[in-house]
C-alpha cells in the first residue's frame, strides 16, 4: 500500500483523530475494547516471549505509548524488543512512519500502522492505536492492550531484563498498584481527555472538577513518600508520569484544565521534575512531538492548528526536594538503566535535557 493508495475507509476512521474515544452524548469515554492477546513465557495465547520476534510501535507523542517506552528502558528490553516510532501526527486512517527514511518502517516495511492491523484483521473496526506490538515475521499486530503490555514487560519478559532491572510490579504491592492504576486511569490519565473533549459546559465543569479533585489527592499523597508506592519506582509511576509531563505544555491550555499549572503544585511538580531527570523517564520525552500531535491533530479543539512555542522547559531541570523522603529508587538489587541506544536518543532541540548534558 502506498501513500496514494485509495484504501477504503473503515469504521476506525470515525474516531481515529481522538484515538480510542467514542462519543456518548456530550461526554467522551475511552473505548477499552483492545486486542487482548498477551505475549507470555508459556505462549498460552500463541505468542511466546522471544527476543527479536516482536516490534513495539510507540509514538513519542502519545502518553499511552510513552509508558511502554519508559518501561522498556527501565527494564533493559531494548535488545530483545525493537521499537518503531511513528511521527507525531496521523490522519483519519492511521499513524504513519513519516520519520523513517522514505516514510517506511525499516523492519516492517509499512508506511502505516494500519497495515499491521489489517494484516491480522482485514476488517478491523476500531481505532488504529499506539502502543501496539507487532509480530515481525507475519508483520501482523499481536496486541494493542496498553494496560497489559507494560505489566507483561515487567512479569513475562524477565528472562530478557537487564541485570539490575527494577521490580516495577512487586508482588506484595500488586493489589494496591492495580487499585491505584484503575483510579488514575479514570480520574487523571483519562480525566484530562474527558475535560478537553467535553461537548457541553455542564459536562466540562463536571469533568474539570473531578480531574482537579484527583490531582489534589495526588498532591497530598506525594507529600508522604518520594514515589506513589513508597521509596521505590513502580508501575504506578510509569503510568502517571506521561500525563504529568504533558500537563503544562498541553492539557492546561489545550484541554482547558487550567485551574492552575502543575508547576504551582509543590509535590506534583517536584515529583515530575524528579522523574524527568531520572534515567528512563525524561530521556523518552519529545516535547516538540507532543505539542505537534495535540495542537495539530485535534482540529475540532484547535482549528488553526497553530502550535504554541511555550512554555519554557528549562524549569524541569531545576532542583527538586524529593530526596527529603526515604529513597530506594531502583529497589534492593536494582540499578539505573544505561544511556539510550544511539538511534533512540531524543532530538536535543526537543528537550531541555541537553542543557546540562544529562
Amino acid at each position: 500500500m502506498t501513500a496514494e493508495d485509495p484504501t477504503p475507509t473503515t469504521p476506525a476512521e470515525e474516531h481515529s483523530t481522538r484515538g480510542a474515544y467514542v462519543a456518548i452524548g456530550e461526554s467522551f469515554d475511552r473505548d477499552m475494547n483492545y486486542i487482548d492477546d498477551r505475549i507470555t513465557r508459556d505462549g498460552r495465547d500463541g505468542w511466546p516471549v522471544e527476543a527479536g520476534r516482536y516490534r513495539l510501535v510507540a509514538a513519542r507523542a502519545c502518553p499511552w505509548a510513552n509508558r511502554t517506552l519508559i518501561s522498556r528502558r527501565l527494564l533493559g528490553l531494548e535488545t530483545a524488543l525493537s521499537v518503531g516510532m511513528p511521527g507525531p501526527t496521523h490522519d483519519k486512517r492511521s499513524w504513519t512512519f513519516d520519520l523513517d527514511e522514505g516514510g517506511v518502517d525499516p523492519v516492517l516495511g509499512y508506511e502505516r500502522l494500519q497495515q499491521a492491523y489489517f494484516a491480522r484483521f482485514p476488517d478491523y473496526p476500531r481505532g488504529i492505536t499506539v502502543p501496539a506490538v507487532v509480530d515481525v515475521s507475519s508483520r501482523a499486530v499481536v496486541t494493542n492492550d496498553f494496560q497489559q503490555i507494560t505489566l507483561d514487560f515487567a512479569t513475562e519478559w524477565t528472562a530478557h531484563h537487564r541485570e539490575g532491572a527494577p521490580d516495577l510490579y512487586p508482588e506484595a504491592q500488586r493489589e494496591e498498584i492495580d487499585a491505584l492504576n484503575r483510579w488514575m486511569l479514570h480520574h487523571v490519565n483519562n480525566g484530562v481527555y474527558k475535560t478537553g473533549f467535553a461537548g457541553s459546559q455542564e459536562v466540562y465543569e463536571k469533568e474539570y472538577r473531578a480531574l482537579w479533585a484527583a490531582l489534589d489527592e495526588l498532591e497530598e499523597r506525594l507529600g508522604r513518600s518520594r514515589y506513589l508506592m513508597g521509596p521505590s519506582i513502580t508501575e504506578a509511576d510509569v503510568r502517571l508520569f506521561p500525563t504529568l509531563i504533558r500537563f503544562d505544555p498541553v492539557y492546561h491550555g489545550h484541554f482547558k484544565a487550567n485551574r492552575q499549572t502543575l508547576a504551582s503544585m509543590p509535590n506534583l511538580w517536584n515529583y515530575t521534575k524528579d522523574l524527568f531527570t531520572t534515567p528512563g523517564f525524561g530521556d523518552t520525552v519529545d516535547f516538540a512531538q507532543i505539542k505537534r500531535h495535540y495542537y495539530y491533530v485535534h482540529e475540532d479543539i484547535n482549528p488553526t492548528q497553530v502550535v504554541p512555542l511555550g512554555p519554557a522547559l528549562e524549569p524541569l531541570l531545576e532542583g527538586h526536594d524529593r530526596d527529603r523522603f526515604d529513597t530506594d529508587t531502583w529497589g534492593p538489587q536494582g540499578t539505573a538503566p544505561g544511556a539510550p541506544l544511539a538511534a533512540e536518543v531524543v532530538d536535543p532541540a526537543h528537550t531541555p535535557l541537553h542543557v546540562t548534558g544529562r
